[in-house]
């Protein structure tokens, strides 16, 4: 027992502030363990991370090795484990990260009414932020964007990288990229449309963005000028000009003479962009 009426004024003050930092890191400590993630145990890049299904379907969430305040979380859609730059940043910052594997739904109705479950599932089991840095990669931008015009206010930020944008483009193949045939057919059954119903589909991303242009919710889009599979000019190009005629937030990293990869080699300008929008 320290007898603190024996300390010199300073040295009163540098032993409180010390009991003060060693009560503040038991805390921030404990806001990890305290969030009992229910699924499979396993690693990713050195962090824990729980699979386990919802709504049968494949689910992972990683944990930080200590949460930020507030449980700030990223979600990712498509490719999880690819290009992990940015998650791994993110997740050295505090940040969880979340992923519900969509994929074979192509961003339709039934795959935003899972996602709105899933959102509610893990802000309300596991306290995480209820504002969410989305994250997608091609076909992952049909889902973060359809999502987002339906749920504008639990959103920090938005970041895709070469996204598909309208589903004529890709996977239809209808204007100048090589589309997929088996995706397309796909794609028609997700939404419960025929080929020509969809032709006239007023609800992908690039018809039906106002409601995130209202939210003025910031966008950083990166992609290949020369990606021939998700065209740039016919999905993100049409974006970016809804955004830059309505002064907003959003920011292009263009990479020359790439196609359709995704990354970058120095994530350092996505991470920025994110945690500036996210502080």
């Amino acid at each position: 027992m320290v007898n603190i009426k024996t300390l010199p004024n300073l040295s009163l003050w540098i032993f409180l502030l010390s009991c003060l930092s060693c009560t503040y890191v038991q805390q921030a400590e404990q806001s990890v363990t305290e969030i009992n993630i229910q699924g499979e145990p396993g690693n990713f890049h050195g962090f824990r991370m729980y699979a386990f299904e919802f709504k049968g379907r494949q689910s992972r969430i990683v944990v930080p090795k200590r949460a930020a305040k507030g449980n700030p979380w990223v979600w990712r859609a498509r490719f999880f484990g690819h290009r992990p730059e940015v998650d791994m940043e993110l997740l050295s910052r505090g940040f969880y990260v979340a992923y519900i594997d969509v994929t074979d739904l192509y961003g339709s109705p039934p795959a935003v009414e899972i996602w709105n479950e899933f959102y509610n599932y893990v802000t309300q089991e596991y306290d995480f932020a209820p504002k969410v840095v989305m994250e997608g990669m091609s076909r992952g931008g049909l889902i973060v964007f359809n999502w987002a015009a339906e749920n504008t206010k639990k959103i920090s930020c938005i970041y895709v990288d070469a996204p598909v944008l309208d589903f004529k483009s890709w996977p239809g193949g209808k204007m100048s990229g090589r589309g997929s045939e088996e995706d397309w057919q796909k794609c028609l059954a997700a939404y419960g449309l025929s080929e020509e119903e969809a032709m006239k589909y007023q609800y992908n991303p690039v018809d039906n963005i106002d409601p995130i242009l209202e939210a003025k919710i910031p966008l950083l889009i990166v992609s290949g000028d020369e990606d021939n599979v998700v065209p740039y000019e016919e999905n993100a190009g049409l974006i970016v000009k809804a955004y830059e005629d309505r002064k907003l937030d959003v920011k292009v990293i263009m990479k020359e003479g790439v196609g359709h990869v995704h990354g970058l080699d120095d994530a350092r300008p996505i991470t920025n962009f994110i945690l500036k929008h996210s502080r």
